[in-house]
Parts: structure tokens; C-alpha cells; sequence
């Protein structure tokens, strides 16, 4: 994958104002797609290209990331891009995973020390300490 292009804060900061007030919409705006835009404002590669719009329950979109090869959604972002060796070198515009409260695991945006993550109430922030594991956008 390629790294962020110059310009990629104000892009992120832009995308991340625009998803604010955009509720969870399976196959719309969930947490991966959620990430995957961030990760084109950054880079300007789409890496949802043919996922948006395809499935409109979770489960749908789990039957067609492993219909693609991949055990879920993490499995296939964190395949595109090189884990960090430990959350706390994680960088703002990076990669995270986190688990939310029934144990589903998300996928967010590193922030500073804190991390957006797009959920069933909406776009909402988690302390970065929260994350299991980081990677390189």
C-alpha cells in the first residue's frame, strides 16, 4: 500500500468532520468502512473499492470478506498494511484494533491518545491504551 500523500492531515481532518454526524450503516459507514475512507484521504487508495453498498447487515459483509479469502473485516485491513511493534508507537492517521464491550473487534483512527472508531451510536473516540494491536497507514 502506499504511504500517506502530502496534504494528508487537512484530508483526514475533513473526513473525520464529515463522518461526526453520519450514523452506522452497515455496507454504508461501519467501522471498516469508516477506516478504509480515512485510510484514502490519506493515501488515495480505496481499499473498500466494490465493498460500499454491497451488504447491508454485518453479517453480510463478513460473508463477503471471507468469500474474498480473509477470517473478517480486521483480518483484511491489517493484511494491507505493517503492524507496528507495539501500540505506543502507533502515529496519528494509523491503524488500530479494538474490542468494544461485547467483545467485537473494530477497527480505528489514531488521534493523538485517542482513537476514532466509527459504532453502533456513531463516530466516538476510545483512549489509544484501549487498542490491541496498531499499524502503519
Amino acid at each position: 500500500m502506499s504511504k500517506k500523500t502530502g496534504g494528508w492531515e487537512n484530508r483526514l481532518i475533513t473526513y473525520l468532520s464529515k463522518c461526526s454526524t453520519s450514523p452506522f450503516r452497515p455496507g454504508r459507514m461501519d467501522c471498516a468502512l469508516f477506516f478504509a475512507g480515512a485510510a484514502k484521504a490519506m493515501t488515495g487508495e480505496d481499499i473498500a473499492r466494490g465493498l460500499r453498498g454491497k451488504y447491508r447487515t454485518i453479517e453480510g459483509g463478513q460473508k463477503i470478506i471471507q468469500e474474498r479469502g480473509f477470517k473478517d473485516h480486521v483480518d483484511y485491513i491489517t493484511s494491507l498494511y505493517p503492524a507496528r511493534p507495539s501500540i505506543m508507537m502507533a502515529q496519528r492517521g494509523d491503524g488500530v484494533v479494538i474490542t468494544d464491550m461485547d467483545g467485537n473487534e473494530a477497527i480505528g483512527v489514531v488521534q493523538g491518545e485517542h482513537v476514532y472508531v466509527m459504532g453502533l451510536s456513531g463516530l466516538g473516540t476510545v483512549p489509544l491504551i484501549e487498542a490491541k494491536r496498531a499499524f502503519e497507514v
